[in-house]
């Protein structure tokens, strides 16, 4: 009897760029078993049950290169390793988080497949695994299977892990303009760049948004009175402590009053046009529920607006819209909010809607304003009759283009004033494109971390782009936010290559981050003894403030199992590829294969980096051609055939003639040091010793360290350098 199952045998998420591809993929390993005789075709019935419960997989191309492409591939016979391929893209893409790309191979051991896929969000392509693994199994079995809960399942895991609309926006921001990032915590602070050339921001916040500023900003009053005494325009009023003093404070300021908290935010708790003694108590026990102190100020009359301001440039704005219902003579306020407001498909419960659901029965202010009509959320009001539901809390109209020119530099002055790098300044006037003091217009608050939904999704008008906005405000025009970084690959020499290329850059003055198989570093001092070529290591590297550079040693077992901590790098060396330096327990059996992975160092250095490659070694010299920046080669004798090709086209070379080691520009040298003279050359008995120097010379010359410090950095290394692995 014929078996038919799918073991996952290995999970290995790749959390940086890998043989695969330069983003993070989950990669995992099946065994079909005895499916590997019965490819999709040969299955009755399996065609039609996956395709009915996942039509989307129509649009996926595969090696047609055009949608249908996966379905010709289906009916042609495939199996089941690309078949999961598909269903896991397919089902994170119903789930939210889109991906499309995916890889399914198969190894030296009969019925096992190394397949990948794209990750986001680890967990949910973790969990998308097994449901497809389930799915697929009851296709191929003809059994029911719930999928429209499995997929709930997986939204409400996006939904919980992604980051934040704010956040998102600047990120995708920054990864527009190269900067690489590093999520810190599964909430929304978000490290962008690397090491001492890093920032922060957490939402619309950033490492430059002060505490005392953040903390002024949350006490309505303290902020009022800071701008009143610079002269900008605000609405006076004071802290109250009761009924009866807000009654005596509404006396004395006049007119129609707002009441609200002092420290409250998101319009929670706020009462505007009050007039009444009534309205007046009932405002102040609703402003006392959201905060700790109430606050009475003169009711400005116009609508709300929100200026963004970044910086101290004003870069987008948006203008309120007053909610409204009107009657049909059979339906309740509430019944017509849901018909009316709640319909709107800017409205949801999550954060990627700019505006909110309504709910009258359970929204204090909407009741307030309510019963100052007459109204409950269950009255029935009469046919064409118009009905107030909400005053404020619907920012989502674009004017940026609108806003005067003095209420710009009125906003700008307001952020200032508080201390805040991006401010969300609100302010209540009539028009607009006219001046504040033309209307009585004000600036009634001063947001710190403010929303940016409205101004990347607006109700009309054109959407800002505020995540550029705040990247190009953390960083001038010419940043990229990245360290030089080192990578290191081969199979031997990688440790020394690394421990040298570190020490001569802490020669240089360099706060210098090592992560090798001999321990992780700092400025030289080990944190760590044993082997920390790893993700984790150098990941630590990346994160610490410190750092002004980062040298990494990275052996192919790490690559294969974890990727590169690294997105790209400044240089990229390759020692060597030794045909004894397999790795059969990752399926890598053959010294090509070894290539393949070697190469992902020289893959992602950056179009402005170098690699530096071992001229003598042919699969190594071989790599030259895949290399986005320029290619330094080393050898121990200018006898290799690439160096003469290298040189006609005025390409660098560090090779030993005569015993002596020299930088080559095309056909200029420079003696740079006997080899007598180094120390860690002369004293070693080991031939391949030689070109680790080489190697790391070349490094340090690609990063653009003076040759006088090259040369005396490797001429007075010895055995005080420290106990270095060769491997």
């Amino acid at each position: 009897m014929i078996k038919k199952y799918i073991d996952i045998i290995n999970v290995m998420p790749l959390r940086g760029p890998n043989i695969w591809t330069y983003r993070p993929v989950l990669e995992f390993w099946v065994d079909i078993g005895d499916l590997e005789d019965s490819p999709s075709n040969t299955i009755p019935g399996f065609y039609e049950r996956l395709t009915a419960w996942l039509p989307g997989l129509a649009q996926h191309r595969c090696g047609v290169g055009e949608p249908g492409g996966f379905l010709l591939r289906l009916r042609e016979g495939t199996w089941p390793g690309h078949i999961l391929e598909h269903v896991m893209i397919e089902l994170q893409n119903l789930a939210g988080t889109q991906t499309g790309f995916g890889k399914a191979r198969e190894t030296s051991q009969r019925g096992v497949y190394k397949v990948v896929v794209r990750s986001r969000l680890e967990p949910v392509s973790r969990a998308a695994l097994y449901i497809a693994r389930d799915l697929v199994m009851a296709a191929i079995e003809d059994q029911p299977y719930d999928l429209a809960a499995k997929i709930e399942e997986l939204k409400d895991m996006v939904d919980s892990l992604n980051l934040g609309p704010s956040t998102a926006c600047i990120v995708t921001a920054a990864t527009e303009r190269h900067i690489p990032s590093i999520r810190l915590n599964e909430g929304n602070l978000v490290q962008l760049g690397y090491g001492a050339r890093q920032r922060r921001i957490w939402t619309a916040e950033t490492d430059q948004t002060g505490a005392i500023a953040e903390s002024i900003s949350s006490d309505k009053d303290l902020t009022k009175s800071l701008l009143k005494s610079c002269g900008i325009p605000i609405p006076e009023g004071r802290i109250v402590d009761s009924p009866d003093d807000a009654w005596d404070a509404a006396e004395d300021i006049g007119g129609p009053i707002v009441i609200k908290p002092s420290d409250g935010n998101h319009g929670r708790g706020v009462s505007t046009n009050l007039t009444s003694r009534d309205q007046i108590d009932a405002a102040f026990q609703l402003a006392n529920n959201h905060g700790s102190e109430v606050l009475v100020e003169r009711f400005i009359p116009g609508n709300e607006h929100r200026l963004l301001v970044v910086g101290g440039r004003l870069v987008a704005a948006a203008r309120g819209e007053t909610a409204y219902v009107v009657g049909n003579g059979t339906s309740s306020i509430t019944e017509l909010v849901d018909q009316q407001i709640n319909t709107d498909p800017r409205r949801g419960t999550t954060e990627e809607f700019p505006l909110n659901l309504v709910n009258p029965s359970n929204d204090s202010a909407i009741r307030l304003d309510l019963v100052r009509q007459g109204y409950t959320p269950d009255s029935i009001p009469a046919e064409g009759k118009e009905i107030l539901i909400q005053r404020n809390g619907n920012v989502a109209l674009d004017v940026t283009e609108l806003v005067h020119p003095t209420t710009v530099a009125i906003a700008s002055l307001a952020a200032r004033i508080v201390g805040l790098d991006i401010a969300g300044v609100d302010l209540v006037a009539e028009d607009i494109s006219r001046p504040l003091d033309e209307q009585r217009g004000a600036i009634v608050e001063v947001n710190a971390g403010p929303g940016l939904l409205m101004h990347l999704k607006p109700a009309g008008g054109p959407a800002r782009p505020v995540g550029r906005a705040i990247v190009d405000h953390l960083f001038a025009a010419d940043e990229s936010g990245r360290i030089p970084v080192v990578g290191i690959s081969g199979s031997r020499g990688k440790t020394m290559v690394a421990r040298l290329v570190a020490r001569l850059l802490h020669l240089h003055g360099a706060y210098v981050g090592l992560a090798c198989s001999d321990g992780l570093f700092l400025n030289q001092r080990p944190l760590e003894h044993g082997d920390c070529a790893t993700w984790k290591s150098a990941h630590r590297v990346l994160l610490n403030r410190m750092v002004d550079a980062g040298v990494f040693e990275s052996g192919n077992r790490a690559i294969l199992s974890e990727g590169l901590a690294y997105d790209r790098c400044q240089v990229g060396v390759i020692t060597n590829i030794y045909t004894d330096d397999l790795l059969p327990e990752y399926f890598i059996d053959d010294v090509e294969q070894i290539a393949k992975v070697v190469r992902t160092q020289i893959d992602i250095v950056l179009p402005d980096g170098v690699a530096v490659l071992n001229a003598s070694d042919a699969r190594v010299a071989e790599m030259a051609s895949l290399c986005d920046g320029e290619v330094i080669f080393f050898a121990s004798t200018p006898d290799a055939l690439v160096l003469a090709e290298h040189a006609s086209e005025k390409g660098r070379a560090v090779y030993v003639r005569g015993g002596t080691v020299v930088l080559a520009t095309g056909s200029e040298e420079i003696a740079l040091s006997e080899v007598s003279a180094i120390r860690l050359a002369a004293n070693s008995n080991k031939s391949h010793q030689i070109e680790n120097v080489l190697a790391a010379i070349a490094a340090a010359w690609a990063l653009g360290l003076p040759t006088d410090l090259i040369r005396a950095g490797i001429e007075t290394l010895d055995d005080g350098f420290g106990p270095v692995n060769v491997k």
